[in-house]
């Protein structure tokens, strides 16, 4: 067996073999005509080498070393013409005083950040590696929004080195038109810091009347649309926007304008304002606390914010009013409402109506999907017919004031999509809409007097508004951190 194994393969080997002869014997035929042009190819290279050899003589020489002093920006400008003589120098001048080539890190390359960018792979884009990213990142609170990229920011890079050494000189994710986060490699690390460029601040006033809507009205008046949504927010706990505006109501808005260099860049915050609605007015001074943070005050002191949001969803339509003598519309008979359905698509973002603790959440009965929270020892609020709760919601969870806690929906008895709502006190049911809401704290009795002039200069300029523009003598400071 091992025999015939054996003669069976020195059959295979001898066909492969002859099989590999005749190939070489028809390849022999082309020899002649690789070798033939293998040979004009080098003659070819000779003579031009020749030539060349003899082009470059005609230019004057010139030390090696000079190559150090050529300026990066002007040959990437072309602005050297073509074979034309670099300038001499005595060598012993240039190794006396050697010239050390430095980035411009003005030169910054504008990126506009994409769906699905990240810095790992803007970087990567760029020629840099991915162990600058780690150094980048390792530094910090300070570059954390380097983590958190948005499509639509800007972000300017400066780069040094060639394509072969390529180091990251300089990075900068602009915030705003005044701010930005700086991060500049010194001394082979890394160093970050959150700038705010020097700006001058103006106060502007605005004022206008109700006609048609606020938005409208706003608008024709100078205010943008994010300042309108800032005017309800601060007059939202006083305030129904929805259902509570009439025409004649008017309002006026103090607040700051940006400018770098006389030149506008943004608007700042409302700092003061004022509304009139159905013949009652109610006015708002924005104070720091000192801290970084910053809220708005009746002239007196007491809080704009109450302890509760009026609403906490935005709606179309209250659907159903609070009525204890209600006919139910699915169970077609006398059943008390006591609560207030707002009408809004599903998915609409339901929030807290204020700091609390969830003491119930999942299905609860005719209410479908429910949150309960409670306030305290005293207040309690529902919010139910919901589609889902917020991710990760669970009983014992702490809520802060306006925080999303489920989203609009129909499940349960509901004849559309809504939320209904519930207000207890003591847990007796009670209006919402007309229910008066708990203050939130007043100003510290410490800073009552510095408020109180603060206060003073701006409820004047409010009495006096006619869309003049006051020049403060004030301006943001570069805080690095």
């Amino acid at each position: 067996m091992i025999d015939k194994d054996y003669r069976y393969y020195i059959h295979k080997t001898k066909n492969r073999g002859a099989y590999w002869h005749k190939k070489y014997r028809h390849r022999k035929k082309h020899v002649p005509w690789i070798l033939t042009l293998g040979c004009i190819s080098l003659l070819s290279i000779g003579i031009g080498l020749t030539l060349y050899g003899r082009e470059l003589s005609a230019y004057p020489t010139r030390p090696l070393t000079q190559i150090d002093h050529l300026t990066l920006g002007t040959i990437a400008a072309g602005t050297i013409a073509a074979r034309q003589p670099l300038p001499t120098q005595k060598p012993a001048a240039i190794a006396a005083k050697p010239h050390a080539i430095t980035p411009d890190l003005h030169n910054w390359q504008n990126i506009t950040i994409k769906k699905g960018d990240n810095l790992s792979r803007i970087f990567s884009r760029l020629g840099l590696s991915p162990r600058q990213v780690h150094e980048v990142m390792s530094l910090g609170n300070p570059v954390r929004p380097l983590a958190l990229l948005r499509p639509g920011q800007l972000l300017q890079i400066a780069l040094k080195g060639d394509n072969d050494s390529r180091q990251l000189a300089a990075l900068r994710l602009n915030f705003s038109p005044i701010e930005y986060l700086e991060v500049q490699a010194k001394d082979d690390k890394f160093q970050a810091k959150r700038i705010s460029r020097n700006v001058q601040t103006r106060l502007e006033t605005v004022t206008g009347t109700v006609e048609n809507s606020l938005f409208k009205d706003g608008l024709q008046a100078g205010l943008t649309n994010k300042q309108i949504m800032e005017l309800t927010q601060i007059f939202g706990w006083d305030i129904d926007f929805a259902l509570d505006l009439r025409s004649g109501d008017n309002f006026k808005v103090l607040f700051e304008e940006h400018y770098l260099q006389d030149k506008k860049v943004q608007n700042g915050p409302i700092v003061a304002a004022e509304f009139t609605n159905r013949g009652k007015t109610f006015r708002a001074i924005r104070y720091p606390d000192g801290n970084g943070h910053s809220a708005y005050y009746t002239p007196a002191g007491l809080s704009m914010r109450k302890a509760f949001l009026r609403t906490p969803v935005n709606y179309s339509r209250i659907s159903s009013h609070f009525n204890l003598q209600r006919k139910h519309p699915v169970l077609n008979r006398i059943r008390a409402h006591k609560g207030v359905d707002y009408a809004a698509p599903i998915g609409t973002p339901v929030k807290a109506a204020g700091d609390g603790k969830v003491v119930f959440v999942g299905r609860k009965g005719g209410y479908g999907k429910a949150v309960i929270l409670q306030h305290g020892t005293k207040y309690s609020t529902l919010y139910g017919h919901l589609s889902r709760f917020k991710r990760g919601l669970k009983v014992g969870a702490r809520i802060s004031q306006g925080e999303v806690i489920a989203y609009v929906g129909q499940t349960g008895l509901a004849t559309g999509p809504h939320l209904h709502y519930e207000f207890l006190v003591n847990g007796v049911h009670r209006n919402p809409l007309t229910v008066k809401l708990p203050q939130a704290n007043p100003i510290p009795s410490q800073l009552q007097q510095d408020f109180q002039r603060h206060a003073t200069k701006l409820v004047a300029q409010l009495d006096a508004a006619d869309n003049t523009t006051v020049v403060l003598n004030q301006s943001l400071n570069s805080q690095p951190n």
